[in-house]
Order: C-alpha cells, then structure tokens, then sequence
C-alpha cells in the first residue's frame, strides 16, 4: 500500500498488483456498515444518496460487493476495536474489493487503520462527506491527501438529498428494509472538551448546518417515506446558525406536512433552549416528548473531574422541572461508571441521583481510557471488578425504573411507529420511546397505528392494534 498521509490527514491510499502497479476497479455495488452514533447514521445515508448518483448500487452489509465502507467509531477502546473488527471482516469475504474506511476512528486511529491488509481508502471526518470525488481520483489514479477535521465554526453545508423515490436504509446495522426513522445531521463538533472525550479530537469544533440546507433535506426524507426524523449532531443544543435555534429546526420540520414526528437525539443539559420543553408539552406540534441527557455520574466530585459543567442538583432540577412540564415525558441518560478515582461515596451518589429523578431509560457504560483524553492522564485508577458492580447495580435500578415506567402505560391506547417485524410480531416506538410489539398480519413497516398496551416482557410492551 501506499504512504499514508499526515495524522490529521487521514490521507489515500490504494491496492497495487505484484508489479507494484496501482489497481483500481470500476466498482458499481457499494455497502457501508455504520457503527457508532446517530450521527454516523445520517452522514452515511448522505453518503449512500452521493454513491447513488454516480451509479452504485447500495447493497445491504454482508452481501458481496464492489466497494465496502466502514464508517468507524472511537468513543471507546472496544468501539475501536469493533471497527478494526469490521474491516477485517469486509476484506476477508470481499477479497477483490476496495475497501474504504471514515470517521472518527479513521480521524484517530489512521496509522493502525493502515496497517490493517486491504485497506484501500482512509477519509477523516471532513473529507468523508465528498468520498465520490475521493475515488473518482483514486480511478484517475491521483493520490490526494485528504484534509483534516476543521477547527473552525464556519457553517456547514452538506448539498442535501433530492428526489422523491422512495429509498433503503441499509447503511444501518438490522434496518427495515425502508424508511422508518432517519436522522438528519444539523450539527457537528464539539467544545465542552470533557475530561474523558476524545470525539472534539475526531470531530473538531462545534459548528451548525445551514438552515436552510438541513430543512431541504428534511422535507426531501419526508417526501421518501421518512415517517420520523431525528435531529442529530455531537451537540444538537449547540445549534445556532443566523439567530436560529434548535427551536426554530424544530418548529420548521413541523411545518412539513408529510413528516409525523421530530425527535431530539443526546442533548446536553446546559444546551436546552428555551422553548423545547413548551414544544413537547404541546399536543399539536411533532416533537414528541421524549428527552435523552447524559448525566454520566451524580457525585459533584466526579463531575468536576470530568469537567462537566453543571451538578447534580442542576441535572435533578431540570430533568425534574422538564417531567413537570411534559405529560408522560420519556427520559434517558447516559451513566458513566468506573471513572479514575471514583470511591464507593461517589457511587452511592451516583446511584441516588438516578433513583430519585424521573430517567427511566438507561444506558450504562464503563469508563473507557482514551488516548489524549486528560482523564487518561489521571494517576488513580478505578478497579475493574468494582466497576463491574456498579454498572450491575445502576442496571438493575435502570430495569425496575424502566418497568415503573411502563406500568404507568398499562391500559393506555398510544401511536406507535412500527419498524419491523420480529418473532411474528411488530415492533416500534411510541413518541416517548417506549418500545411496543403488537400481532398483526400485514405490513406494518414504517406505519403509524394506534395501540392499546396491554402488557409487558422485559423490555418491550405487548399491545392490541385498535382497528
């Protein structure tokens, strides 16, 4: 393989034959496997749509095909690991492809990306989104370095989709085969610059898309079937582009006639506007009521280590404040346990706070050092097995919190999204995110049906679909 360019650069490289000439094939199946963030999902659809108009085929991943993408993740050691994993993967059962791989693990991990066999294609996360003109040099046998993520605020523009044909999803891991949610990116980068985040590294400075270039796309996924779209970015709160808000996104996507529903991915606690919990609270606008904010830990201690800038009494004020306001609001959060010098006490913190808000959607993780990070320079370590406990008992909690929760919901008719079909049953979301199954005989897939809930096994509801 060729020289790989600079770190930041994330430059090309390209397959050469045992003459040392460079091989370059006329690819016309792709297939892009996405992991990581919702983010990563939208970027890869806007990715499938360019190949598309150049003349690919965009193939589901695991099929064979001319040109495999891995769009890679690094917010832990295992998603890095996942990534080489994939591309691995692709190689082997695809030995006569180019193999291409983006984001954020190729952004940071590059020299161990190209030293993976078969590796044909590293792009960081600025030059990802232009990945046609990338191979179009490639074909031409050009060998460009590819830039850098950006560290400026300028705003974004990412050419948004066209057309009204209805369109697959299969860059994500088990999609439907159509359209069901999608996620439209808004945002990018970030600047809390946490103690144990790596992704402003990957991803840069925080930095909006403009307005009206996202609103295209949105009302172009809705007119392809897109039942439910969800804002994403690193920092969806950061958005702010020509006095615009993530209000005004909001309220523009709920001008759009065709679209059911908006949803917020992760937001940051200290970035919700004014106005989105009105919004919620309101029957007659889509955005449904459903809030996703990290807390990551409930010890002011451990907080301030992370450089998360609010306490725990800040996080139990406005999650609290936000249940008040919003009916049947749905709350998750994402919980940190085992960061470096986390005791017992700040723990039991922890686990307080959880108990005593209204989050019944959880998503524990242990900490993962990452390379750069300030936390990875911190001198005490937290045992592994202690924090193995701990995530134990915060998912226990999380489970009986989540059943409280559904058992509010028992006899309730709700709107469900349903998504796919699994065991003989649909399955979906209600605009809260509660997850529902329902029986029925015909198609379910990205359609909007009223359901009476009538039961629950583990995490899911069971319902009766109301004729």
């Amino acid at each position: 393989m060729a020289k790989l360019g600079t770190r930041e650069g994330c430059g090309k490289i390209g397959s050469v034959d045992g003459a040392g000439n460079r091989k370059f094939m006329q690819s016309k199946r792709a297939t892009i496997h996405t992991l990581g963030c919702r983010l990563n999902q939208a970027e890869s659809g806007l990715i499938a749509d360019q190949l598309a108009a150049v003349g690919y085929v965009i193939a589901p991943w695991g099929e064979a095909a001319d040109l495999g993408i891995i769009h890679t993740c690094t917010v832990t050691r295992e998603a890095d690991a996942k990534s080489r994993q994939m591309i691995r993967q692709f190689v082997r059962a695809n030995p006569g492809a180019r193999t291409v791989v983006i984001g954020c693990y190729a952004e940071t991990g590059a020299d161990a990306v190209a030293r993976i066999p078969g590796v044909d294609l590293i792009l960081g996360n600025r030059d990802k989104l232009d990945l046609a003109r990338h191979l179009a040099a490639l074909d031409a046998g050009r060998d460009e370095a590819a830039g850098g993520t950006p560290a400026v605020r300028s705003p974004r523009v990412l050419h948004a989709r066209k057309g009204r044909e209805p369109f697959t999803v299969p860059w994500v891991a088990d999609a439907p085969a159509v359209a069901r949610r999608m996620n439209l990116k808004i945002q990018d980068g970030c600047d809390f610059m946490c103690s144990f985040c790596a992704i402003p590294f990957a991803r840069g400075r925080s930095r909006s898309r403009e307005f009206d270039d996202l609103v295209a796309e949105a009302r172009c996924l809705a007119r392809r079937g897109a039942q439910e779209i969800v804002l994403s970015g690193i920092n969806v709160g950061d958005y702010a582009f020509e006095n615009r808000t993530l209000v005004e996104v909001a309220d523009a996507l709920n001008g759009i006639g065709e679209l059911a529903r908006v949803r917020l991915a992760s937001i940051e606690l200290t970035t919700i506007p004014d106005g989105i919990l009105e919004r919620m609270a309101d029957p007659e606008h889509r955005l449904v009521p459903h809030l996703h904010v990290p807390m990551q830990a409930g010890s002011d201690r451990i907080l301030a280590a992370m450089r998360r800038n609010y306490t725990r009494a800040d996080y139990l004020a406005l999650v609290g404040r936000a249940a008040q306001m919003v009916p049947e609001l749905g709350i998750g959060a994402d919980i940190m346990v085992g960061f470096p010098g986390e005791t017992d006490a700040d723990f039991d913190d922890t686990f307080a706070l959880l108990r005593e808000s209204p989050v019944c959607f959880t998503h524990v993780f242990k900490y993962s050092e990452r390379r750069g990070s300030v936390a990875s320079r911190l001198p005490e370590k937290t045992d592994p097995a202690a924090a193995s406990v701990r995530s134990e008992a915060l998912r226990a909690l999380g489970a009986a919190k989540l059943r409280a929760f559904q058992e509010r919901h028992l006899g309730r008719t709700v709107e469900v999204l349903f998504e796919d079909r699994h065991g003989g049953a649909w399955r979906g979301h209600t605009g809260n995110y509660l997850e529902v199954a329902a029986r029925c005989e015909e198609d379910l897939t990205n359609r909007l049906r009223r359901v009476v809930l009538d039961g629950i096994d583990g995490e899911w509801m069971t319902g009766t679909l109301m004729d």
